[in-house]
């Protein structure tokens, strides 16, 4: 555990080699984590970045984040701050099956409600979306109605992606919990490590209109994003003034 992560971060933020170029975190690895809750290593962090004016986003699954919230709505006049929750699903059963020990899907809701009525942006990402499982029109439509009704600034959809390395996970957890789909999961991932491309276009076909029923498709701020290399971030997630992503100041 890098507990000095803080002051390590002040001083490479002071290099003159340092253009304040947007920082992303939560993209690899989320940072609200159940051991921040011990550590509290972000507040740290957050405060070094815009001490130095570096515009940074945050991208969590983890309503932790809620206990910074005083602090990112003051550092938020400073130096744009983008803001991103990851709700998959609604289906609390569903989601503890999948996602086991993180938080439900209605306290994530509630962390967007929270953001929003604290005048901070905050898009949704909602990832992975299970092929066969999560993807029909009526529950992408209700979902998309719970983002709306939070506060969220805008959503995207993206199917699931079988990652290099840990290619038994999610059919270990098929196998268990849903055999039957295992062989039309073999076929829709016969390329490898993303979704066969005719189901991405249907998917995003399906979508398209249901996000714009919402309010939640909002002009994406970066294109190219693991798992949907063509998918843009959606509105709130990245540092953003204006519809222009800060990459200096």
């Amino acid at each position: 555990m890098k507990v000095n992560v803080g002051r390590v971060l002040e001083h490479e933020l002071r290099s003159r080699r340092w253009a304040r170029e947007h920082v992303a975190m939560g993209t690899n690895t989320d940072p609200y984590q159940r051991a921040e809750g011990r550590y509290r290593l972000m507040p740290g962090v957050i405060t070094a970045l815009a001490r130095s004016g570096t515009p940074f986003s945050v991208l969590t699954k983890g309503t932790l984040l809620a206990r910074d919230l005083p602090l990112l709505r003051a550092v938020s006049a400073d130096v744009a701050v983008g803001l991103g929750v990851s709700i998959a699903l609604a289906d609390r059963e569903l989601q503890a099956s999948l996602e086991p020990g993180t938080p439900s899907p209605a306290a994530r809701l509630e962390l967007v409600r929270r953001l929003a009525d604290a005048g901070l942006s905050c898009g949704v990402m909602v990832a992975p979306v299970l092929p066969l499982l999560t993807d029909s029109a009526e529950a992408l439509d209700a979902l998309f109605g719970q983002l709306a009704e939070a506060g969220a600034t805008g959503a995207m959809v993206l199917a699931l992606h079988l990652r290099p390395g840990h290619p038994g996970v999610v059919p270990g957890w098929l196998a268990r919990e849903y055999p039957a789909l295992l062989e039309p999961y073999r076929r829709l991932y016969a390329r490898g490590a993303y979704v066969d491309r005719r189901y991405r276009d249907e998917l995003a076909a399906r979508v398209a209109p249901l996000l714009r029923r919402h309010g939640l498709a909002g002009r994406g701020a970066r294109r190219g994003l693991p798992g949907d290399a063509e998918a843009s971030l959606p509105a709130g997630v990245l540092a953003c003034r204006g519809r222009e992503i800060v990459v200096s100041s």
